[in-house]
């Protein structure tokens, strides 16, 4: 098609206007406007006076977020973000962003992650004493709250090392507080005052921890070689806390509902870890050959992806699905439907883990799954992520089994910044 062509033609459009991923029932709108429309159309958002494009071809999609991502900036939503983060790598752009990308990455490494093991062998023991004491009387778990109470403990044990303790009290409103609205963003950038004595604390002494504070006060810039700026620093510490922790425990959440729901997915992750040999704090390595525990996975997040929906906006004009997108355009990409397309996926409301299996790889193109997003700014922190979850499950599925304990209350989702289930999953907990 030419470009003439393109600029004729418009994609379908909605009947109804409404701020498109900005209402609480975005996602159900998108789910019906999807399955009317097709994989690409728009709607006219009264909130940002403009057109929104959404698309759901796998082409389409790596176009924007790798072949032609120099294109595209962030896009809707961004600001309420930045509110709450400052500018770290989920909101910063261009050579500000290019440059704290590069000196963070080095940090991710597996071999970095797996320095890890010690702490996620501690939380996950301090848990497992919590839960036999809910084995042991038969009490249905918050398996949600728990979620996110273990990973944020991770996430923070992980940031603040051995200066946790002085912090710990201070940073509890991420999980006591569900709210994030301009009043827990007020609350959650006050802590950046304690961060800043952290670091302050540890120039002057002049020590050495192996954590991301410690890690992020030793980066340079790849070009002047300078540290970074202290609200740098500050702000891809505050980064970290929050998407190191959000988007893991709902991943959790949704893994331990769907393996209740599976018995024959439960039985056989069951089989595969209790062959797998008892290890005290597995590395990285180990916990990836338990390969249908990472199936599994893999599937939950197909079907529940915590970002469930990425923005970008052009800089300059663009084709998407045969039709032009002008400039200055939000351009939507809903993960949660990508991942259930049902050119791409057979039996797509179903979670079966096997069809991540090496023999099913080829049945779909590769951006039809995608859950840390892809290209240059794809989730920089998925190896520990995931590394945390397979710890996780090998740990606890290996001595608990896990019984759903409200199975005639519907379940309902919750789309916002993450997807989230709207009310904490019971789960009853048995001991194996």
């Amino acid at each position: 098609m030419t470009a003439t062509e393109s600029e004729s033609k418009q994609p379908p459009e909605a009947e109804l206007q409404f701020d498109i991923g900005a209402t609480d029932d975005s996602l159900e709108r998108m789910t019906q406007l999807f399955a009317r429309l097709g994989d690409t159309y728009r709607v006219f958002a009264p909130g940002r006076k403009s057109y929104s494009y959404v698309i759901h071809h796998p082409d389409d999609v790596k176009r924007v977020l790798v072949s032609n991502h120099r294109n595209y900036t962030k896009g809707a939503g961004l600001d309420r973000v930045k509110i709450l983060l400052g500018k770290g790598l989920m909101t910063s752009e261009g050579d500000l962003w290019r440059s704290q990308r590069y000196m963070m990455q080095p940090y991710f490494h597996r071999r970095v992650v797996t320095g890890f093991a010690q702490t996620l062998e501690a939380v996950n023991e301090q848990f497992t004493e919590r839960w036999d004491g809910f084995a042991a009387c038969g009490e249905p778990l918050n398996i949600t709250d728990e979620m996110s109470e273990l990973t944020l403990e991770i996430v923070l044990r992980s940031i603040f090392g051995r200066d946790l303790p002085e912090l710990a009290a201070s940073f509890a409103l991420v999980t006591k507080d569900q709210a994030r609205n301009l009043q827990f963003a007020f609350k959650f950038r006050s802590l950046t005052k304690l961060v800043a004595a952290v670091i302050a604390r540890r120039r002057a002494n002049h020590e050495e921890h192996f954590d991301f504070v410690g890690m992020l006060m030793t980066a340079r810039d790849k070009e002047s070689g300078e540290p970074m700026s202290e609200r740098m620093l500050i702000d891809e510490i505050m980064t970290l806390v929050v998407a190191g922790h959000e988007t893991t425990a709902s991943g959790l959440n949704w893994t331990w509902y769907l393996i209740s729901q599976y018995p024959e997915v439960e039985s056989r992750l069951h089989a595969e870890i209790d062959a797998a040999p008892v290890m005290t704090a597995p590395s990285l390595e180990q916990m990836e050959s338990l390969v249908y525990t990472r199936q599994v996975i893999d599937e939950a997040l197909r079907l529940y992806p915590p970002g469930w929906l990425l923005s970008r906006r052009t800089i300059e004009a663009d084709v998407l699905g045969g039709y032009a997108i002008a400039a200055g355009t939000d351009v939507l990409l809903p993960l949660y439907l990508l991942h259930r397309h049902p050119r791409y996926w057979k039996d797509p409301d179903i979670f079966w883990p096997e069809r991540f299996a090496p023999e099913h790889e080829a049945e779909r193109p590769r951006f039809a799954y995608m859950p840390f997003a892809a290209g240059p700014r794809h989730c920089i922190g998925e190896t520990l992520a995931l590394y945390e979850m397979l710890m996780h499950l090998y740990k606890m599925a290996r001595r608990y089994r896990l019984v759903y304990a409200e199975d005639n209350k519907p379940l309902e989702l919750e789309a916002q910044i993450n997807l989230r289930t709207r009310n904490p999953l019971y789960m009853r907990l048995e001991r194996r």
